[in-house]
């Protein structure tokens, strides 16, 4: 059964199926921050993928005409970031970052509640704040989800079956949305940051350590352009199993593209309950508000999945790569 769930994944979001239960490949981010006419310093903070169960980061380089350059490590999430910086007199500023990766797909299936304790390395996420908040309208579909469920299993289920059959997928939110949850709530729509940033709310209120994973889709051809291909999805923590892949929003993308209903996508919705395809990459987790090394001048950032860059202090939009001017290309190996 594991076969049909990928083949109808695959089937809709790649052009040339595969059952391929791996991926390979060669990832080239390439950025141009060329200044307005007066000359003007710059800065840019890219996440720095690293190795882990189910992907490994092989061969990393850097090159550019940047004047300094560092990997930092936020203390509060753990996201890793590669910092550059050009000072004004160099107009146009560049940089490449390239490395190999090979992914797995993530696949947890019979999965059991043992009733054992959340871990205390772990109990950080069950905690609330602005971005995954604890009051309003989270509360209320919180308490409505978990009044008749008890442990994590059921719960973490029961939330993604909230999500999956109450919220939709907004083509026009640009990028994967910017994972404001009472916003979303408000419209039970958006993105993939969107959904999945609800996912994690309801889950961290019902008592079910949850975090969002930002990453990148792997292509499927040759080569590929992959600029646009950025997503999110979510993790819960189950003790004794370890953390466990969701991915609601990719349920409601099939559903929107290929206009059917949730009777149509009873498989789909299975598969994405414990497993996520080998089709992505893990660029951070977790990680919301952040406060970046060497610290940027804007607001905390909201999470790190693009580029992010700032010209004499003013942020980019990474939303929009073609006014930033980077992109991201995947070559098979």
């Amino acid at each position: 059964m594991k076969v049909i769930f990928l083949l109808l994944y695959l089937c809709f979001f790649i052009s040339e199926p595969s059952l391929a239960n791996e991926q390979q490949g060669f990832i080239t981010i390439k950025v141009d921050l060329q200044s307005p006419k007066s000359p003007q310093a710059a800065k840019i903070w890219l996440p720095y993928p690293v190795s882990g169960e189910y992907q490994v980061i092989e061969d990393m380089g850097i090159k550019g005409n940047f004047v300094n350059s560092s990997v930092y490590k936020e203390p509060k999430s753990g996201v890793l970031y590669l910092f550059a910086e050009w000072p004004k007199e160099v107009h146009e500023k560049n940089l490449q970052l390239g490395f190999k990766v090979s992914t797995k797909e993530r696949l947890n299936r019979n999965l059991q509640d043992i009733g054992a304790p959340v871990p205390v390395e772990i109990q950080k996420y069950l905690q609330t704040d602005w971005w995954i908040p604890s009051d309003g309208r989270v509360v209320d579909i919180a308490n409505s989800i978990k009044k008749d469920k008890a442990g994590i299993l059921e719960k973490a289920h029961a939330v993604y079956d909230w999500v999956v059959e109450n919220t939709s997928r907004d083509p026009s939110v640009r990028g994967c949305g910017l994972g404001i949850v009472e916003v979303t709530l408000s419209k039970l729509s958006g993105k993939c940051a969107d959904i999945s940033s609800v996912y994690v709310a309801l889950a961290r209120n019902v008592g079910v350590p949850a975090r969002e994973v930002f990453g990148l889709r792997l292509g499927t051809k040759p080569e590929q352009d992959i600029t646009a291909d950025y997503h999110c999805w979510a993790e819960f923590y189950l003790p004794g199993t370890g953390w466990v892949a969701v991915d609601p929003a990719d349920v409601r993308k099939k559903m929107l593209v290929d206009g059917l209903a949730l009777a149509d996508v009873k498989e789909l919705r299975e598969y994405f309950f414990g497993a996520v395809d080998a089709y992505r990459m893990v660029l951070e987790r977790g990680g919301r508000g952040i406060t970046l090394q060497p610290a940027q001048q804007s607001k905390p950032v909201n999470y790190l999945m693009y580029p992010y860059a700032e010209i004499n202090g003013k942020e980019l939009d990474y939303f929009d790569p073609e006014s930033f001017r980077y992109s991201v290309q995947f070559k098979q190996l």
